[in-house]
């Protein structure tokens, strides 16, 4: 299935073309300057070669922000509450050999290594809009697999009403898990009906690489419709369950974090309006942005909600 907005397409002069882009580090070498460690593709599959997928699906008109934004500004509290100490410490995470259980309410218990589900499952680019809580936003160009099909995969049974990703949680590679700031392991979920939608996603890479570590690799989530932290990082647990699970945040703060944390700018979060916001790359001056319902996806995801009160059930 192939989706695309009802506006107008990222423009093709806006897109760096991937010659020039692989090219860079050449490019930098043979003028001397030394490439960050945190710009390297991570050794989460063998031979650290690039993604081979299907070709991009646009969901989104805005400009891509860059690499370097999006690899150095972050959200993953197992390095770091800081946005830049991702980057900076999640060196440490070893990515290699990497395998996801799947338990529950599935037919079978059982195990995928992640160069196994990279081989089984096709891979494709999609342009997504990405929203953090706290009010900024990013355009990622990532690169995965369709949950929906990962999920048929698993077969689950008819006892199946969410699905629960759990995080890798190992404080020798993990300096934040010593903190008591969140329960640990971090845990995330989604109602079925919302893991199955053609744009949730399993992301294993962005512009074309392997995910590197500060942005969830080998493997993470991905809902665009939904507040960034629901996209849980570093996956080594899903498990199929038929009520409502605990979910990180929403055990931490439940006044602040809902269980669907849906983008809606008619409700606020109770430190800051979600009203408008800030896209990173944008510059200090510029002028914010209006946000979206459901992140700019109303059209693709808003049935899923029909009867509920989008405010209680936030």
């Amino acid at each position: 299935m192939i989706l695309k907005s009802n506006t107008n397409s990222i423009t093709p002069s806006e897109i760096t073309s991937e010659s020039i882009y692989f090219k860079r580090r050449e490019v930098l070498k043979a003028l001397g300057i030394a490439v960050p460690v945190s710009l390297m593709p991570q050794a989460g599959f063998a031979n650290n070669q690039k993604l081979k997928y299907s070709p991009r699906v646009i969901t989104c008109p805005d400009k891509e922000t860059t690499y370097q934004d999006i690899t150095h500004y972050n959200n993953f509290y197992e390095f770091g509450t800081d946005k830049s100490d991702p980057a900076k410490y999640s060196g440490s995470l070893k990515t290699n050999p990497w395998n996801i259980d799947i338990e529950g309410n599935v037919k079978k218990t059982k195990s995928i290594g992640i160069e196994d589900l990279i081989r089984q499952f096709p891979l494709e680019e999609r342009i997504y809009r990405h929203r953090c809580v706290e009010a900024w936003s990013m355009v990622v160009p990532w690169v995965g697999l369709s949950l929906k099909k990962f999920i048929e995969w698993c077969e689950p049974t008819n006892n199946a009403k969410y699905i629960e990703f759990v995080s890798l949680a190992d404080p020798s590679m993990m300096p934040g898990i010593s903190s008591p700031i969140l329960k640990w392991p971090y845990t995330e979920a989604l109602r079925i009906d919302e893991a199955v939608h053609p744009l949730s996603i399993l992301a294993v890479g962005l512009y074309g690489q392997v995910l590197p570590n500060q942005n969830g690799a080998p493997i993470r989530l991905v809902v665009p419709w939904k507040y960034g932290f629901k996209g849980i990082k570093s996956i080594v647990k899903i498990r199929f369950v038929e009520n409502q699970p605990n979910t990180t945040w929403n055990l931490a703060n439940p006044n602040e974090y809902g269980f669907y944390s849906n983008v809606n700018p008619e409700v606020d979060h109770p430190r800051w309006s979600q009203a408008t916001e800030r896209r990173i790359g944008d510059g200090l001056f510029a002028a914010r942005r209006k946000t979206l319902m459901f992140n700019g996806y109303a059209d693709q995801v808003a049935h899923l909600y029909n009867g509920m009160n989008l405010k209680q059930y936030f």
